[in-house]
Protein backbone atom coordinates (compact mmCIF):
# COMPACT_ATOMS: atom_id res chain seq x y z
CA UNK A 1 0.00 0.00 0.00
CA UNK A 2 1.19 3.39 -0.83
CA UNK A 3 1.18 5.94 2.11
CA UNK A 4 0.68 10.02 0.72
CA UNK A 5 2.96 12.72 1.66
CA UNK A 6 0.49 13.64 4.61
CA UNK A 7 0.83 10.17 5.89
CA UNK A 8 4.97 9.71 5.67
CA UNK A 9 5.32 13.29 7.39
CA UNK A 10 2.47 12.16 10.47
CA UNK A 11 4.42 8.81 10.10
CA UNK A 12 8.14 10.16 10.16
CA UNK A 13 6.75 12.82 13.48
CA UNK A 14 5.65 9.69 15.40
CA UNK A 15 8.78 7.95 14.30
CA UNK A 16 11.16 11.42 15.82
CA UNK A 17 8.83 11.45 18.30
CA UNK A 18 9.60 8.43 20.05
CA UNK A 19 13.33 8.68 19.26
CA UNK A 20 13.69 12.20 20.88
CA UNK A 21 11.04 12.90 22.62
CA UNK A 22 9.97 15.87 21.08
CA UNK A 23 6.19 16.77 20.22
CA UNK A 24 5.50 15.46 16.70
CA UNK A 25 3.66 18.95 15.68
CA UNK A 26 7.24 19.92 16.05
CA UNK A 27 8.18 18.00 13.21
CA UNK A 28 7.17 19.62 9.93
CA UNK A 29 8.63 19.55 6.60
CA UNK A 30 11.02 22.43 6.21
CA UNK A 31 12.81 21.22 9.92
CA UNK A 32 16.43 20.33 9.55
CA UNK A 33 16.82 17.16 11.08
CA UNK A 34 20.49 17.90 12.78
CA UNK A 35 19.74 22.14 13.09
CA UNK A 36 15.86 22.02 14.43
CA UNK A 37 15.26 18.54 15.90
CA UNK A 38 18.58 17.92 17.53
CA UNK A 39 19.09 14.79 16.00
CA UNK A 40 22.18 13.27 15.89
CA UNK A 41 23.90 10.54 13.20
CA UNK A 42 23.00 7.83 15.66
CA UNK A 43 19.61 8.34 16.10
CA UNK A 44 18.79 9.53 12.37
CA UNK A 45 20.45 5.64 11.25
CA UNK A 46 17.49 4.47 13.78
CA UNK A 47 14.76 6.95 12.49
CA UNK A 48 15.59 5.56 8.87
CA UNK A 49 15.40 1.95 10.31
CA UNK A 50 11.85 2.41 11.79
CA UNK A 51 10.71 4.26 8.56
CA UNK A 52 12.20 1.21 6.64
CA UNK A 53 9.73 -0.83 8.75
CA UNK A 54 6.75 1.15 8.47
CA UNK A 55 6.69 2.03 4.99
CA UNK A 56 7.96 -1.47 4.06
CA UNK A 57 10.80 0.86 1.54
CA UNK A 58 14.89 0.33 1.66
CA UNK A 59 16.64 3.33 2.73
CA UNK A 60 20.45 2.81 2.01
CA UNK A 61 22.77 3.98 4.78
CA UNK A 62 24.66 6.02 2.18
CA UNK A 63 21.22 7.60 1.24
CA UNK A 64 20.88 8.79 4.89
CA UNK A 65 23.30 11.37 5.13
CA UNK A 66 21.17 12.98 2.22
CA UNK A 67 18.25 13.40 4.28
CA UNK A 68 18.67 16.78 5.88
CA UNK A 69 15.40 17.89 6.17
CA UNK A 70 11.93 16.10 6.80
CA UNK A 71 10.71 16.74 3.34
CA UNK A 72 14.04 15.16 2.04
CA UNK A 73 12.84 12.01 3.62
CA UNK A 74 9.19 12.22 2.88
CA UNK A 75 10.59 12.82 -0.73
CA UNK A 76 12.54 9.97 -0.67
CA UNK A 77 10.18 7.25 1.26
CA UNK A 78 7.38 8.58 -1.39
CA UNK A 79 9.89 7.54 -4.66
CA UNK A 80 10.80 4.42 -2.90
CA UNK A 81 7.50 3.36 -2.47
CA UNK A 82 6.57 3.93 -6.44
CA UNK A 83 9.53 2.18 -7.36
Amino acid sequence: MAFSEQEILAGLAEIVNEETGLPTDSVTAEKSFTDDLDVDSLSMMTIATLAEEKFEVRIPDEEVGNLKTVQDAVNYINSAQQA
